[in-house]
């Protein structure tokens, strides 16, 4: 069964760094756009960064220049590196991809708080 699992999460002031983790099982993560989204209370779930299968990224604005995504094919896993934090990333982080049938994975979502 595929299974997405992030971790990393947590508690940070402002202007620090966190990286999430999310842990793929069961197809390979080089194959198919990859991607970050994530919910603040209240809001909708938005993305926040997106790798495609050639390595090229996308970011949201909000976050462009602070956040990079990158994935380790051999480990199977995607990487969320969070940097200069402000409290307005405070959300659930959640990594995704949908399939060729256009399926769309979730993991279970990792909370970030950035306290100022």
């Amino acid at each position: 069964q595929v299974q997405l699992v992030e971790s990393g999460g947590g508690l940070v002031q402002a202007g620090g760094s966190l990286r999430l983790s999310c842990a793929a099982s069961r197809f390979s993560i080089s194959t198919y756009v990859m991607s970050w989204y994530r919910q603040a209370p209240g809001k909708e779930r938005d993305v926040v960064a997106s790798i495609t299968t050639s390595g090229r990224t996308n970011y949201a604005d909000s976050v462009k220049g602070r956040f990079t995504i990158s994935r380790d094919n051999a480990k199977k896993t995607l990487y969320l590196q969070m940097n200069s934090l402000k409290s307005e990333d405070t959300a659930v982080y959640y990594c995704t991809f949908y399939d060729d049938t256009g399926h769309v994975y979730w993991g279970q979502g990792t909370q970030v708080t950035v306290s100022s």
